[in-house]
């Protein structure tokens, strides 16, 4: 009797009822708004009691098979419902025997994430202007301040490829062919799309980005366009835009699109794919017009202003989605 403990009379404790999905990753792309969406984040999950999971690596995107296997056991570890971010190329669990994540992420224009790009790593933001002799303080000062036309119509390295391909490997994944630009890395980076990412928004149409991860993962995003729109948040979301940048002349962007054709190939993609999920859900497009894009692209995304009529059931399809 002087022995009993606890759980004799009551049994073990009843186990913490988890959202579903209760393990989400955000495997950021560069200069597409994801400094943007970790703010909210930081807010959202002291507001909703989620494990955010930060990383304070940001140039490692491609990793060893060891370490994927160390990164993907120190994720599946964490304490759920968790939302892991970090900028790292996709990493497939079900491949070291752990359980698929569901994904997110957003891409954005491929030049103009380019060109953000370029001056971020010169200049910085608006955060301090000596961030960026801290972010790069190697950087020769020719370098520093070598021109943007330059850069491109003489064929530097990092305004050619394989510098170029960028978002592609983020979605695509960490196998060496997913680095080489090409119809390979193209299709497989659909592939996963299509397969475990369950939202890929556009950044030029952030707040229905933002209206459809509430919708899909509430547990992690709700209230968070009320968040967004607040002026307090969008003073810090100011800080974050790159300063001194300029736009390359007409020659050396049509140099540039031709680089990137199968960085836009993906992007239209993903850009298609995104209005058809909005039109699903009763999101009206607020089309801009378009820039001129060159003759080897895929057809332009079907855009339209009226909601699609569709009978499936929503709550089956994101149900769909999560068993993916």
């Amino acid at each position: 009797i002087g022995n009993s403990t606890y759980l004799d009379d009551h049994g073990p404790p009843p186990q913490k009822v988890l959202p579903f999905p209760s393990q989400v990753v955000y495997n950021r792309v560069g200069k597409c708004g994801s400094r943007t969406v970790v703010l909210l984040l930081r807010i959202l999950s002291e507001k909703h009691g989620f494990n955010l999971v930060t990383s304070d690596i940001h140039n490692k995107t491609r990793l060893t098979k060891n370490e994927q296997m160390e990164l993907i056991k120190n994720i599946s570890t964490a304490e759920q419902p968790y939302l892991f971010t970090r900028h790292v190329h996709f990493l497939n669990f079900s491949r070291f025997g752990g359980d698929q994540p569901v994904y997110i992420n957003i891409i954005r224009d491929p030049v103009n994430r380019f060109l953000s790009n370029y001056f971020f790593r010169r200049f910085g933001d608006w955060r301090g202007e000596q961030n960026h002799m801290i972010r790069t303080p190697s950087m020769r000062q020719e370098e520093r301040y070598l021109d943007i036309n330059v850069c491109i119509l003489e064929n530097y390295p990092e305004c050619s490829n394989p510098r170029l391909f960028y978002i592609i490997p983020y979605f695509c994944g960490q196998h060496p062919r997913c680095r080489e630009p090409g119809e390979w890395a193209l299709e497989r980076a659909k592939l996963n799309v299509n397969e475990n990412f369950l939202l890929v928004g556009i950044l030029e149409e952030l707040e229905d980005v933002l209206l459809l991860l509430e919708r899909f993962l509430p547990h992690y995003f709700k209230d968070v366009l009320s968040i967004y729109k607040n002026p307090e948040h969008r003073k810090l979301g100011n800080l974050t835009v790159t300063v001194k940048k300029t736009v390359p002349s007409p020659e050396a962007i049509q140099i540039l699109y031709q680089r990137m054709r199968y960085e836009y190939e993906f992007y239209y993609y993903v850009k298609e794919q995104f209005h058809l999920l909005k039109r699903k859900f009763g999101l009206k497009s607020h089309i801009r017009k378009p820039r001129p894009r060159p003759e080897f692209f895929i057809p332009s995304p079907l855009e339209t202003e009226e909601p699609m009529d569709d009978e499936e059931d929503d709550e089956k399809w994101l149900e769909d989605i999560y068993k993916r």
